[in-house]
């Protein structure tokens, strides 16, 4: 059996448990707001809770400060996990996703860039063969 870190499982229960928590908000400024992921200190004291929004910068943005100034998101996490201390949450917005998207998008052009030359080429072969056949 692995033996893993009380940090990372707790992390996994916190991570869980705080999705569950933000779906059920009622919180008109909040977006599709996704934690994507939870980095607990050793001592447990300190989360650092990531997330991700789908829709506009001004979404976002609505969206970080709703997170941030709730503070019943703590109260509402210790009663859901039994533990001595209920850590400090922060939150951070993950903008993997959008990064991961330009990435995908850069690589598709220039896959686009390498097959339109060749297009190109091929037409002018062909062009200068039709040629080449009128002429005899």
């Amino acid at each position: 059996m692995l033996a893993y870190k009380r940090s990372t499982r707790v992390a996994e229960l916190i991570l869980q448990e705080l999705s569950k928590i933000i779906l059920e908000l009622n919180k008109p400024d909040l977006g599709f707001v996704t934690v994507t992921g939870v980095k607990l200190t050793d001592d447990l004291l300190d989360a650092r809770v990531f997330y991700s929004v789908i829709g506009t910068p001004e979404v976002v943005e609505r969206s970080k400060i709703v997170l941030q100034s709730i503070g019943h998101l703590r109260h509402e996490l210790a009663s859901r996990v039994n533990l001595r201390r209920t850590p400090t949450l922060f939150f951070q917005y993950d903008d993997t996703s959008e990064k991961a998207q330009k990435i995908f998008e850069l690589l598709n052009k220039i896959e686009q860039e390498k097959i339109e030359p060749k297009k190109a080429r091929q037409k002018i072969t062909k062009k200068t063969a039709k040629k080449k056949n009128a002429k005899r």
